[in-house]
C-alpha cells in the first residue's frame, strides 16, 4: 500500500492539493494511493505519555494505516526553514521500528518562497535515514507554490510537469 502524507495540519493547504495531484497521477499509472492528511490527527495527540505505550485510542487507526504501508510519499511545506513540527510529532507518536523501518519514501518540498523547502527536505531525509527508510534519490523542491497550480489543482508549468512526472514514474517503480 502507498500512503501520501500531506505533512501539515493547516486546513485547505497547498500541501493537500499537491497530495491530491500526486494521488491522481499515481492512479493514472495504475497505482492506488491513500492520502493521510495531518489535519486528521486526533486532538490531544501531544500528551505526556505519547512516547510510552499509552496512545490515544483514536490514534490506533492511523498507526494501523502506517504499519500497513510499504511506500510513503511525503509532501512537506516549509515551516521556519524546515519541516512542520506536527510532522515530527506524528513520526514520534508512531511505534518504532515497525512504522517505517525498511520502507520506501519519496519527498516533495514546497514553499511560497524561492527555495521549495530545500532545507526541510534535507532535514527530513535525515529523519528518514534514522528510521531506516529507503529514500528515492529524486527529491523535488517546488518554490512559489501559489503560482504552480491551476484552478483544478493541476501543475501547468513545463518544468514542474516534467520533474513531477519523472518523480511519480520513478516512485511507482521504486
Amino acid at each position: 500500500m502507498t500512503t501520501i502524507i500531506a505533512s501539515t495540519n493547516r486546513p485547505d493547504s497547498y500541501t493537500l492539493k499537491i497530495a491530491q495531484y500526486y494521488q491522481r497521477q499515481l492512479l493514472n499509472l495504475g497505482h492506488s494511493a491513500e492520502i493521510l492528511s495531518l489535519t486528521d490527527l486526533p486532538e490531544g495527540i501531544i500528551h505526556p505519555a505519547m512516547y510510552e505505550k499509552q496512545k490515544l485510542g483514536s490514534f490506533e487507526i492511523l498507526q494501523k494505516k502506517v504499519t500497513g504501508t510499504d511506500k510513503f510519499l511525503f509532501i512537506i511545506p516549509e515551516y521556519n526553514g524546515s519541516f512542520p513540527g506536527i510532522l515530527k510529532v506524528f513520526v514520534d507518536a508512531l511505534r518504532y521500528p515497525e512504522s517505517f523501518y525498511g520502507k520506501k519514501a519519496a519527498l516533495v518540498g514546497v514553499s511560497n518562497g524561492r527555495y521549495g523547502n530545500i532545507r526541510g527536505i534535507d532535514h527530513f531525509t535525515g529523519v528518514c535515514h534514522y528510521l531506516n527508510m529507503d529514500v528515492l534519490p529524486l527529491k523535488l523542491h517546488i518554490p512559489y507554490i501559489q503560482k504552480e497550480l491551476d484552478e483544478n489543482g493541476n501543475f501547468f508549468k513545463e518544468d514542474t510537469l516534467k520533474f513531477t512526472s519523472m518523480q511519480i514514474e520513478r516512485f511507482a517503480a521504486f
